[in-house]
C-alpha cells in the first residue's frame, strides 16, 4: 500500500480516545441516551449525528467503517454483518424492478443465486458477461442500471481492466459495483481508477483469522447515506461491536499478512508451471491488469485427468477442506463439491468451469511446507 495511505496512519487518525487507547474501546451497548430533551430532538431530527441505536450507528463499528474508507481513498463506508448483506443490501439500494444489471461471469455463487432467485423474480433482467466484453464493448452497458464486477473473478480469477470499463459505464450513466475482496486495498483501490462502490466480504482478509463474519461498502458520502436510509436500518443486518474491534485489529496487520499472501503465491505459480499433471494455473499477478498492485494468496489449479480430486484432497495434511479463504490456515476447495449447487443452474455449470479444478487458499504457514504437502498429496493422488 502507498505510503500516503499507511493503516497505522489511518487507524492513529480514526481512534480518538480520550484514555489513550491503542485500540478502539468496545461500545457493547444497544442504545445511547441523551442528556436533554433537545439534544434528543436534534439528533432525531438529524440536526446532529450523535450514535442512537447500534443497529444503524455505533462508535466502535464507525472508528472501523472511517479506516475502511480511507484505506479505500472512498468518502464514507458502511459495515454489514456479512459479505453476503453488504452485496445484497447494496443492491437492493441501487436497482427497482425493470432496472438490468450486467454481471461479470464466475461471479461469486451466492450473489449469482442472489440475483437469480431474488432480483430475477422481483423483476430485475440480470445479464452475464465475460470479462473481456466489458473491456472491449463500449456500448455493452447502454441501458444498463447497475454493472456488477469482481476483478478478479471468482473461481478462475479472471482480472478486469477496471479504468476502461469505468470509462465504458460513465458513458451510459451506468452505476459501477466491485467486489474487491480478493485484492483489499493493498493490491486494488477501484474508486481511485474509477469505479463507484467498493465491497468487500471482510471475513477474508480483512479480518485474517477466520473468526470474524462481516462485510463492508466504501463509496461517496452521497452512495453510503443512500444505503445507510434504506437497507442498513430496515433490513438490519448490522456489523456489530466486537466484531468492528477484530476487523480493526486485523486491518493493523493487512499490508504484512498480504506480502507473506504473495510470496508464497509466487512461489506456487512458478512451480506449478512445471508440474505435468497441471493444465492451467489461474492467479493474476501484479500489473497483470492496471491497478492491480500484487497477487493475493487465493487461487485455482485446474489438472488433468490422472489425479484424483478427492484422493489428493484427502492425501493433503496441511490444507484443510473449507468453503472460505483468506485466514492463517491453506485451504482447498475442489470445484466439484464446493462450487456446485444441485437442482439449479449454477455459475459453475453455466459458464463451464472444469470439474478438475481446486480453489487454493495459501496460507500463512512456512510457504516449503505448504509446497512439499501439496506435491506429496498430488503423487499419492495418482498412485
Amino acid at each position: 500500500m502507498p505510503d500516503d495511505n499507511d493503516i497505522a496512519t489511518l487507524l492513529a487518525a480514526v481512534l480518538d480516545d480520550p484514555y489513550g487507547s491503542v485500540a478502539p474501546p468496545i461500545a457493547q451497548t444497544s442504545l445511547f441516551t441523551f442528556d436533554s430533551y433537545q439534544a434528543f430532538e436534534d439528533r432525531m431530527a438529524g440536526r446532529t449525528e450523535a450514535s442512537i441505536y447500534t443497529r444503524v450507528q455505533n462508535p466502535t463499528v464507525a472508528a472501523f467503517e472511517g479506516l475502511m474508507a480511507a484505506a479505500e481513498n472512498g468518502e464514507a463506508a458502511v459495515g454489514f454483518a456479512s459479505g453476503m448483506a453488504a452485496i445484497s443490501s447494496t443492491l437492493l439500494a441501487f436497482v427497482k424492478p425493470g432496472d438490468r444489471i450486467a454481471c461479470v461471469e464466475h461471479v461469486y455463487p451466492d450473489t449469482f443465486r442472489f440475483m437469480e432467485r431474488v432480483l430475477r423474480p422481483f423483476g430485475v433482467a440480470v445479464n452475464y458477461h465475460p470479462q473481456t466484453a466489458f473491456e472491449t464493448d463500449p456500448d455493452l452497458l447502454k441501458g444498463v442500471a447497475l454493472a456488477y464486477l469482481e476483478s478478479p473473478s471468482s473461481v478462475v480469477f479472471k482480472p478486469l481492466n477496471i479504468p476502461r470499463v469505468a470509462e465504458h459505464a460513465q458513458r451510459h450513466g451506468t452505476l459501477t459495483i466491485i467486489d474487491n475482496s480478493w485484492a483489499t486495498p493493498v493490491l486494488q483501490r477501484p474508486l481511485t481508477l474509477g469505479i463507484d462502490i467498493a465491497l468487500h466480504s471482510a471475513s477474508k482478509y480483512i479480518s485474517g483469522h477466520s473468526d470474524t463474519v462481516a462485510g463492508v461498502v466504501v463509496s461517496s458520502q452521497t452512495n453510503i447515506a443512500r444505503i445507510r436510509d434504506l437497507t442498513l436500518p430496515l433490513l438490519g443486518a448490522k456489523l456489530a461491536p466486537f466484531e468492528a474491534f477484530l476487523l480493526t485489529r486485523g486491518l493493523r496487520t493487512l499490508a504484512a499478512r498480504m506480502r507473506q499472501h504473495e510470496a508464497t503465491a509466487n512461489l506456487f505459480v512458478d512451480r506449478l508451471a512445471t508440474l505435468q499433471q497441471v493444465r492451467l494455473v489461474h492467479s493474476p499477478g501484479e500489473n497483470a491488469v492496471p491497478g492491480l498492485g500484487g497477487r493475493s494468496g487465493l487461487m485455482s489449479v485446474e489438472f488433468d485427468d490422472t489425479v484424483d480430486i478427492a484422493r489428493f484432497s484427502d492425501a493433503l495434511k496441511h490444507f484443510h477442506l473449507g468453503v472460505s479463504w483468506g485466514g492463517f490456515e491453506s485451504l482447498i476447495l475442489p470445484a466439484r463439491v464446493g462450487l456446485a449447487q444441485a437442482g439449479e443452474q449454477n455459475s459453475m455449470q453455466k459458464f463451464g468451469v472444469s470439474p478438475n479444478l481446486v480453489r487454493l487458499s495459501l496460507g500463512l504457514e512456512d510457504a516449503e511446507d505448504l509446497w512439499a504437502d501439496f506435491t506429496s498429496a498430488l503423487n499419492e493422488s495418482a498412485a
